[in-house]
């Protein structure tokens, strides 16, 4: 069955309910739209693909999403930075999907910038950065390393069903979801096809650092989440405080002027998983393309990030041990795996 919103023929008006929903081409907001006929003809009901979706990721442990709610915050780093911290546990096997696709820079800070997608009877492989890490990105597809992708929603939606049903993501512990900053296309569509229960989402984890500035974006993210169904596992303050390697005093280059990240979680009621500071050799290793979890395993920012590793274990084990219908981050999951309904949000 064709994805209807593939066949659009102009961008989908604000307040949208959706191709497949139920009122499309009936509500007000359809009134005027040019795609009223080709959505009230569409087929309705569940996405076919997402059976093949769960199928596919039946080897995946834990699916986790990366958010924020601007751009900025540095969660593109932070998710490789968490994705070395994970796979240094030889015995972990660690993926990372990419779906910034208009600004793809995960394959430049994992190395393999210069790789391509391999596509084989059974799907896509993969990119390996290491024995156990493994990377999928829009990067590996393009012609030339600086074109730009300029996609409306439905292509956008469309790359991230192939992405997650058919890439050979084969057996992991964790597959850490990259996404843009905002709550768009791209989040709608992840959250869409990995909410349903047989595929098993975990939840999110939401990146700011310490100004107010940076909160007042994440609040809505968080507020996205809820109203998307997506339990939120904890908030990441980046770029927490600096300690100079020469006089090793602290010094705060984003003053938390309202609390920071840590009260934001708590006035959210949400875990706090960390906070990892400033380190010129963050963005050294980015550049270069290196492991700077391995190559300064005793900085304080490598410190940080295990004590996020431990916290995020503890906050999926937490989410895990939930059976039947309990309320979680405020909405209700069943057997610990959250329900989605992607037009609540976008109606």
């Amino acid at each position: 069955m064709a994805n209807p919103a593939d066949q659009l023929i102009a961008p989908e008006p604000e307040h949208c309910p959706g191709p497949e929903s139920e009122n499309a081409g009936k509500a007000d907001p359809c009134q005027s739209c040019p795609n009223r006929q080709i959505c009230a003809t569409a087929p309705k009901g569940p996405d076919p693909d997402i059976a093949l979706i769960s199928q596919r990721l039946s080897g995946v442990k834990h699916k986790i999403l990366i958010l924020s709610g601007k751009g900025g915050v540095g969660k593109s780093s932070l998710t490789c930075l968490l994705a070395h911290a994970l796979a240094a546990d030889p015995d972990r096997q660690v993926g990372i999907m990419d779906t910034d696709f208009c600004g793809p820079s995960i394959p430049k800070m994992m190395g393999v910038e210069s790789e391509t997608l391999h596509v084989t009877s059974t799907g896509w492989s993969p990119v390996w950065a290491s024995d156990n890490l493994c990377v999928t990105s829009i990067q590996f597809m393009l012609p030339n390393r600086d074109d730009a992708v300029i996609w409306r929603g439905p292509k956008k939606n469309g790359l991230v069903k192939q992405f997650l049903k058919d890439v050979e993501w084969g057996e992991l512990d964790y597959l850490l979801v990259d996404t843009p900053p905002g709550t768009s296309d791209e989040h709608l569509s992840v959250n869409a096809l990995l909410g349903a229960e047989d595929c098993g989402v975990d939840g999110a984890i939401v990146v700011t650092t310490p100004q107010e500035v940076a909160l007042l974006d994440c609040r809505k993210q968080i507020d996205f989440c809820r109203k998307a169904r997506l339990p939120v596992l904890g908030v990441v303050e980046n770029m927490s405080g600096f300690v100079c390697p020469r006089c090793a005093n602290p010094s705060d280059i984003f003053p938390a002027t309202t609390g920071g990240g840590r009260a934001l979680a708590a006035e959210a009621g949400v875990p706090f998983l960390g906070a990892v500071p400033l380190d010129p050799r963050i963005g050294m290793a980015c550049d270069y393309g290196e492991s700077f979890y391995d190559a300064f395993p005793d900085s304080p920012a490598c410190g940080a990030l295990q004590e996020v590793v431990k916290n995020l274990g503890a906050s999926i084990e937490r989410k895990g041990k939930v059976n039947g219908h309990v309320q979680t981050n405020g909405f209700t999951t069943t057997n610990g795996l959250a329900t989605t309904n992607v037009h609540a949000v976008a109606a």
